[in-house]
């Protein structure tokens, strides 16, 4: 009996950010949480993205499990460029490429760094409450926008987080941190959070 296999598919979708466009493939690209490249340098572990940097237009490129979010530099319109750029993803995945070949190596901790090597993720207490909270409740929602959430501490009541992919340069994103994060967590640990503000 033979298998069949599935065609890949990539299509796009706007963000909340004008600046970047989501591109969702219905297989899986990477087995990390999330990666994100600012230049073709720190890209090198990454054939895709390294290869997406040859536009010029191309800012940002953050991959998740099954999508990339391209941010890109206001010298183009979307219109303009979204199909090229689909195409050239879905080509890159259907020939098999690799999308990543090698972790990305930790990022150096210096003292209020908010990188995922930063957070020692507490066994109890109140951050490993909002850690959890996060997890569950924001970062699905974050992700559906093209972003990422990242937990990056809690002192005096006030939770610091760090947005990423769609969500770091998003004019909306005050609007995400104030009404959206900052109500849930609120009302989840009422006494607990005073307010929620980017790392």
């Amino acid at each position: 009996m033979e298998i069949q296999r599935v065609p890949v598919s990539v299509y796009a979708e706007m963000t909340p950010n004008p600046a970047v466009m989501k591109f969702v493939a219905n297989k899986r690209l990477i087995d990390l949480d999330h990666v994100e490249f600012a230049n073709i340098e720190e890209a090198q572990i990454s054939p895709l993205a390294a290869a997406l940097f040859n536009f010029p237009f191309v800012k940002n490129v953050f991959i998740s499990t099954n999508f990339l979010a391209i941010e890109k530099f206001n010298v183009v319109e979307w219109e303009a460029v979204t199909q090229e750029l689909r195409q050239f993803i879905l080509a890159h995945v259907q020939e098999g490429k690799p999308v990543l070949t090698s972790a990305p190596a930790p990022k150096k901790v210096e003292a209020d760094a908010s990188s995922d090597a930063a957070v020692a993720y507490p066994e109890g207490g109140i951050e490993a409450r909002i850690i959890e909270i996060l997890e569950e409740y924001v970062k699905p929602a974050v992700a559906q926008d093209g972003g990422n959430i990242i937990f990056a501490g809690y002192e005096n009541k006030i939770v610091r987080v760090q947005l990423q992919g769609a969500c770091a340069g998003c004019p909306s994103s005050t609007l995400t941190l104030q009404q959206g994060i900052k109500n849930i967590l609120q009302r989840m640990l009422p006494s607990l959070v005073d307010d929620v503000v980017p790392a």
